[in-house]
């Protein structure tokens, strides 16, 4: 299983793809990984959505959120700009690389989380 915190590889591309909503990130090491626009909004790694050391935010209604801008911080992340204008988080190599290769297990427990609260993607 990878860690969310340590990488061995970094990005070499990032490519929005604005109709679909979908972040294509290329790896060093051939790896592409595609998310979803809302995925990367929901497991947003800012302290509003991780509980500020308390129990993670589900984050409903946003099944039609876009990216409105990617920006670099340093040589080690991106902070996505959200139309819901969510700014907040900062996307390490090593937190997208760990979204790429668990976003089935990522977003199989975001639905389980959404259906036991009686919550919905839709706004």
């Amino acid at each position: 299983m990878s860690s969310p915190f340590e990488t061995e590889h970094s990005p070499t591309e990032f490519r929005y793809r604005q109709a679909e909503k979908i972040l294509e990130v290329e790896f060093d090491d051939g790896e592409c990984f595609q998310y979803p626009a809302e995925l990367l909004r929901v497991e947003s790694p800012s302290a509003e959505v991780m509980g500020h050391g308390k129990d993670k935010t589900i984050v409903a209604g946003r099944r039609h959120v876009g990216i409105m801008e990617i920006e670099p911080v340093g040589n080690y992340a991106v902070r996505i700009n959200f139309d819901d204008l969510h700014d907040t988080g900062i996307y390490t190599w090593a937190y997208l690389r760990h979204l790429g290769e668990q976003q089935e297990e990522i977003w199989a427990r975001y639905l389980e989380a959404l259906e036991e609260r009686d919550l919905s993607r839709d706004p």
